[in-house]
């Protein structure tokens, strides 16, 4: 049993007084027409904030796992061409990425699958794709994916290469295949190494998805934009902005670190 002086000094004290924080801001919120105001016009952008969140860290794993395997395989060229993608990617800032994919990438790839289906557009069957039918929103997740994905695949990467190599030769002497190791043996024991790293990037993720404000996206920080070019009220609306953001990302790092301490009670007992 820890001595009582190490109990006292890990009691979260900083939790505590960010709830405190928390309370009393919640509180001059409520009393205050004008912060109340600002915040009911922000909180509109929460829903578009947690879409994005969501979708494109959801696409940035599904697309970080593949690049890990392909960095993880017996072939040479599909090991390049997975480590182009993590250098190459990494090397780019988001807000560039998101500029490029927005206002390049995108035209670019309207015009290739224009080129590709002018046979049956010209037949009639099907119209002509234009670039304005691809949504800043989804621009915007793509950009937020593509970016993220090569992080996160350098921690799929770490997290199956930590797993023992004796377990997976006693899985191959056992007969499965390569699927069944990675399904059964593999996979199981490295999302337990990697899972504060990914929640982490998701925390990240949340206040990386402020950027696709600059696209005009109505997430919070595009409504706190708009919301101060209009009343030149910057003080209380970012102030609002945020409050609300440290709401999230706090909300979400405890949770993920509960996840984390029942997961780490379940694999000791």
């Amino acid at each position: 049993m820890p001595p009582a002086s190490a109990t006292k000094s890990d009691f979260p004290w900083w939790l505590a007084a960010a709830i405190a924080l928390a309370v009393v801001a919640a509180l001059c919120i409520a009393a205050s027409e004008l912060y109340a105001q600002v915040f009911a016009t922000v909180a509109k952008g929460i829903g578009i904030t947690v879409f994005v969140t969501v979708v494109a860290f959801a696409l940035a794993s599904a697309i970080g796992l593949g690049i890990a395997l392909m960095g993880l395989s017996g072939s040479r060229w599909l090991r390049q061409i997975a480590r182009f993608y993590v250098e190459i990617i990494r090397g780019v800032p988001i807000l560039v990425l998101l500029f490029w994919i927005a206002f390049a990438g995108a035209p670019a790839v309207v015009a290739a699958w224009n080129a590709l289906t002018a046979p049956l557009q010209n037949a009639g069957l099907m119209g002509e794709l234009l670039v304005r039918d691809v949504s800043l929103l989804w621009r915007a997740i793509m950009a937020l994916t593509i970016g993220y994905s090569a992080f996160i695949s350098e921690v799929f990467r770490a997290g199956i290469q930590s797993v023992e190599r004796g377990q997976i030769e006693a899985a191959k002497a056992l007969g499965l295949t390569r699927a069944q190791r990675f399904r059964l043996i593999v996979f199981p024991q490295a999302i337990r190494t990697i899972l504060p790293t990914l929640g982490n990037d998701f925390v990240a993720m949340v206040k990386d998805s402020s950027l696709v404000s600059v696209l005009g996206v109505a997430d919070i920080t595009q409504m706190g934009k708009i919301y101060a070019a209009g009343s030149f009220r910057f003080f209380e609306t970012y102030s609002i902005v945020a409050y609300i953001y440290l709401i999230l990302t706090v909300g979400l790092s405890l949770a993920l670190r509960a996840l984390e301490q029942r997961l780490r009670r379940a694999q000791e007992e």
